[in-house]
Parts: structure tokens; sequence; C-alpha cells
């Protein structure tokens, strides 16, 4: 079944997709007139929005609650399987994939507060498959996308987080996978079901938390490698665009591989082309698009353009500084490795900054999928699938690593597709 999901995905993630998202990403850059030079402006505008509805999220709590869905394992493990797949030009890309990936975030946020629905109890509905029902009128690609989200949700958010963190607490305290898996089941289970409320008022106090937490981490090894940073940052760029393969145990690092990697890596994390964002976007309470699009827009900032550049720079500054950390590690622990150099804590902050960003991206995710569920089967189906979304936080606590890590490229590349469809043709509605 891996081998399959892997050549799927090498089919899937070839030059075209990766043109295309690429594509979609500066055209979008260009037609909004670089909405990444107001990033400043709309980090402002984010802070000053305060929760004053009963019923729906603030601009912020939407914000935090994108954040706590994006940042986690996609940029600690991810970053770390970037770089042992791709090399260390995939960091460049990741990043690119963040600075122009801006610009479709804030034209999906757009679109998903333009197209959502009102409920009878006064909260909104949106995201892609509103958009593509109410917007392009097309019911069967809206059905799709809700499914691919809803596969997403059990994937990306569910099982994805839980292998990682499980993964980290056994390596580092011997926590049985199986301990590991109840514990994060309770913890998340405990908030999912007090509602969207409980959600965005939790992710807009924890996630700018242990966010500056493992920053101040990353910043005092960075510290420790400052001899090797430049030479980290050479070996980078150099390597983005290098055409032949590297030595040194890695899958042969061509530019196909960095850009398949990078790019991939970048979109798992900040999601900008998939459309995700947009469903906590479109719970917001502000009536404005242009509003909710650049204070969503952040969210590809802080967790691509920051803390993946920051992770991968650790990572790569590691490699020139102790090369024998990094012999016969796992794809995944990379970064592991450049964290066992913070003396003597460096294994338990980082299982400790894994396990804090899972339980919130369990918790953001669980939100994705529970819209996907209610647009599927009504608000019936809700209880259902909480349950079994908690239930698959334990089944990935113990399964193989790879599988959910294959899984989660190729649902990203097939939720792709309809979003990238909507953009297009409603891409007159989008104003700057």
């Amino acid at each position: 079944m891996l081998q399959i999901i892997q050549n799927a995905n090498n089919f899937i993630w070839g030059l075209p997709l990766l043109f295309v998202l690429m594509g979609t990403h500066i055209y979008f850059t260009l037609k909004l007139r670089a909405p990444q030079r107001k990033i400043f402006y709309a980090i402002k505008l984010s802070l000053g929005l305060a929760d004053n509805e009963d019923t729906n999220l603030s601009p912020f709590s939407a914000l935090a609650t994108t954040l706590a869905a994006t940042l986690g394992t996609g940029n600690i493990i991810g970053v770390s399987t970037a770089v042992a797949l791709g090399g260390p030009g995939a960091i460049f890309w990741c990043w690119i994939t963040g600075i122009l990936g801006m610009a479709t975030a804030y034209s999906e946020c757009y679109l998903s507060v333009l197209f959502r629905s009102r409920q009878a109890d006064g909260t909104f509905v949106g995201g892609p498959m509103y958009v593509l029902r109410n917007g392009l009128h097309n019911k069967t690609l809206g059905t799709f996308y809700a499914i691919c989200t809803l596969a997403a949700a059990f994937g990306i958010g569910s099982t994805t987080q839980s292998n990682s963190v499980t993964q980290a607490a056994y390596a580092s305290f011997k926590i049985s996978p199986h301990i590991s898996g109840i514990i994060l089941a309770i913890l998340t289970g405990c908030v999912i079901l007090g509602g969207i409320k409980a959600i965005g008022n939790l992710c807009e106090r924890v996630v700018p938390a242990i966010s500056f937490f493992y920053l101040f981490g990353c910043f005092l090894l960075l510290i420790l490698y400052r001899r090797q940073l430049p030479a980290a940052c050479i070996w980078i760029l150099k390597n983005a665009f290098s055409i032949s393969s590297i030595a040194g145990g890695f899958v042969g690092s061509t530019l196909q591989l960095s850009l398949r990697y990078g790019i991939a890596r970048g979109l798992f994390t900040n999601e900008a082309g998939i459309g995700t964002s947009a469903i906590a976007a479109a719970a917001s309470g502000t009536n404005d698009p242009r509003i909710q699009a650049y204070v969503s827009m952040t969210a590809v900032f802080w967790d691509t353009v920051v803390m993946c550049l920051v992770t991968g720079l650790v990572i790569v500054s590691n490699m020139l500084y102790d090369p024998a950390s990094i012999q016969n590690v796992p794809s995944t622990g990379l970064t592991s490795a450049a964290f066992a150099h913070l003396p003597y804590i460096g294994d338990a902050f980082l299982t400790i900054s894994l396990a804090a960003f899972a339980v919130t991206t369990l918790i953001g995710w669980s939100y994705f999928g529970e819209k996907a569920t209610e647009y599927l089967l009504g608000k019936k189906g809700i209880p259902y699938y909480k349950l079994l979304y908690i239930l698959m936080i334990y089944i990935g606590a113990v399964i193989p690593l790879n599988l959910v890590w294959e899984c989660s490229d190729l649902i990203n590349g097939l939720m792709v597709v309809p979003n990238i469809i909507a953009l297009y043709f409603l891409r007159r509605h989008i104003k700057a």
C-alpha cells in the first residue's frame, strides 16, 4: 500500500502540479498588487480585532484557529523530511511557497467570506466547498472537496499529529504510543466537544504562547550554530537550483526533488492553495471580505515564512556543525538531532513543543472536518464525526509514520484541484 501511494504522489506531485501551484501564487501576487507588502498592516489589523460576538469568531480567533491547524508537525517533522528527501534546497522552495502563497491565502479567504452561508442560529459557515456551490454553482466539486477535507481531517489533522507526538514521546521518555494516544484523544475530545467558540478561545490563548516557546529554543540553537549559519544559507541557495544529486545519504536531491518536497511541505504547513484556512475565515463575524482576507493571510507568514525557515536553518546549520549527528537517522530525525545540542533539555524541549503543537493542530483540524461533515450530512452527522475523530487520534498513534505522511501528501494534492478551479473562475470577484 505504501508503494502504491508513493507512486500516486510521484504522479500527482509532478512538475505540472508544482507549476500550477506556483503559477497561482504568482498570478494572485501580481493581480492583487502584492498584498504581501502589507503584511505588517495585516498583523496590526489582526491584533486589533477583538471578539465581540456570541455566535461567530472574531477575526483574530479565526486566525488563531487557522494557525492551530497549520502550526504543527509540518513545521518540525515536515521540514526534517523535506531536507532529508529533497536536500537543503527544499528549505528555499518551502520559504518561497510561503512568500508567494500569502496572495493565494488572501484570495481563498476573500472568496470564502464572500460566498459563505448564514445558518438559523446566526453562525456563518463557509470554505471552498461553499465557494464551489454558491459561487461557481458546482455542487459536484463542492461535495468532492468536502469529502477530501473530511479525509484530510483524519489524515493530516488527526493521525499525522498523534503519530508524530507519540513517536517523540517514546524516543524522549519511553512512553508507550498506546498511552500517549489515549491521553491525546482525551485532551482533544474535552475541547472539541465544546464547539467552535471553545476552540477559538483556546487557540487564541495557547497558539501564540507555544509558538514563542518553540522559536526561543530555535534561536538559542542558532546562537550556538552562529559560525555555521552563513555557510548554511549559502548551501540552501546553491542546492535549491542544483541539477545533480548530492552525497550524504539523501535520496537524489535534484532540482525536481527540492521543488517537490519544498513546495509539498510548504503547502502542508500553510495550506495556501488547499483552501482549508478559508473554512475558519468564513466563521469570522466581520462583514468585509478584505479585512478577514488580510488577517488570514498572516497565518501563512507566521507558519512558513517564519517558523519553517527558522526550523530549516537550525537543521542545515546542525548538519555543518555536527555531521556525525545525522548519520543513520531517519528522515524525521534531523530536527531531533539538532535539538540534541541544546544543553540538558534538548530532547525534552522538542518533545514538549511537538506535543503542544500537535494538540492545537488536532483541535484546529477537528473544526475543518466538522464543517465538511456538516456540509455533507448536516448537523446530525457531527456527533458521529467527533467520536470517530477522537478514535482516529489513538489509531494514528500506533500506525507507521511513512504511510501517514504519504497519505497526507496524496490528500493535499487532490484538494488543490477543485480549489484552484474555484480561484480561477471566480478571480474577478477578488479585490485588493
